[in-house]
C-alpha cells in the first residue's frame, strides 16, 4: 500500500503540471492579443504613412546618384588607364553608353570595353518645369557629336572635352509638365572633369554632391 507521503508527492506533482499547463494557455492567449495589437498598430501607421511615400522621388534620387557616379568612375578611369573614356547619351533609349576608347580614335575597335547605363525604371531625359541652371537649358549640354549622340570623352590627364550637363526627371513631370520636384541634373567640368549631381526643390537647385 501507499503510503501517505507518497500520494502526496503524486498529488502535488500533479497540481504543478496542471499549474504549468495553465500557464502556459495564459502565455499563448496573452501571445495572440500582442499579436492583433501589432496588426492593428500597423494597420494605423499604414494608413496614415503610405500616403506620404512618393516612390518616384525614390527613383530620380537614386537614378542622379548611379549616373553622377558613372560620370566619376568614367573620369577616374581615364587616369588610370591613361586613355579616352567616352560617355555616350542616347535619349532615344534613355541610357549612356561607356566606351573605354584604348586608341583614342572615338571608334569602338575589337578588344575595346563598351557597357550601356540604362536612367532607370520612369525616368528619362529632361527637366519638365523646373528651370535651367547656368550650364544649359536642354536636356543634354553636350556639343560634341559622337554617331550623332551627344557625347563626353574624358582624356588620360583627367579632363573632360567640354562643360556640360544633363538633366533627367520623371516620365510624368516631363510629358505632363507638372511635379518640378523630380528634375534632377548633373553637371562637369571641363579642366577637371569633376561631376556634381543637384536636385530641384522649393528653395531652387541644391547641391547633393
Amino acid at each position: 500500500m501507499l503510503n501517505r507521503t507518497t500520494v502526496k508527492s503524486a498529488e502535488d506533482a500533479g497540481q504543478r503540471t496542471t499549474r504549468r499547463r495553465a500557464t502556459r494557455r495564459r502565455r499563448a492567449a496573452f501571445t495572440l492579443i500582442e499579436l492583433l495589437m501589432v496588426v492593428v498598430i500597423l494597420g494605423i501607421v499604414v494608413k496614415y504613412a503610405a500616403p506620404k511615400i512618393d516612390p518616384t522621388r525614390f527613383r530620380v534620387n537614386g537614378a542622379v546618384q548611379m549616373l553622377g557616379t558613372t560620370i566619376l568612375a568614367a573620369q577616374r578611369e581615364a587616369v588610370t588607364e591613361q586613355h579616352d573614356v567616352i560617355v555616350l547619351f542616347d535619349s532615344s533609349s534613355n541610357r549612356l553608353r561607356i566606351h573605354s576608347d584604348r586608341d583614342n580614335d572615338a571608334i569602338i575597335d575589337a578588344g575595346e570595353h563598351v557597357r550601356f547605363v540604362p536612367l532607370g525604371e520612369a525616368i528619362v531625359f529632361g527637366r519638365g518645369p523646373a528651370p535651367a541652371m547656368a550650364f544649359g537649358s536642354s536636356s543634354i549640354v553636350i556639343v560634341k557629336r559622337i554617331s550623332s549622340r551627344p557625347a563626353l570623352v574624358f582624356h588620360r590627364d583627367g579632363s573632360a572635352s567640354e562643360v556640360g550637363g544633363f538633366y533627367v526627371t520623371s516620365v510624368q513631370a516631363q510629358r505632363s509638365n507638372v511635379r518640378a520636384t523630380d528634375a534632377r541634373a548633373v553637371s562637369v567640368e571641363r579642366a577637371t572633369g569633376r561631376a556634381s549631381w543637384f536636385r530641384y526643390g522649393a528653395n531652387g537647385w541644391v547641391k547633393l554632391f
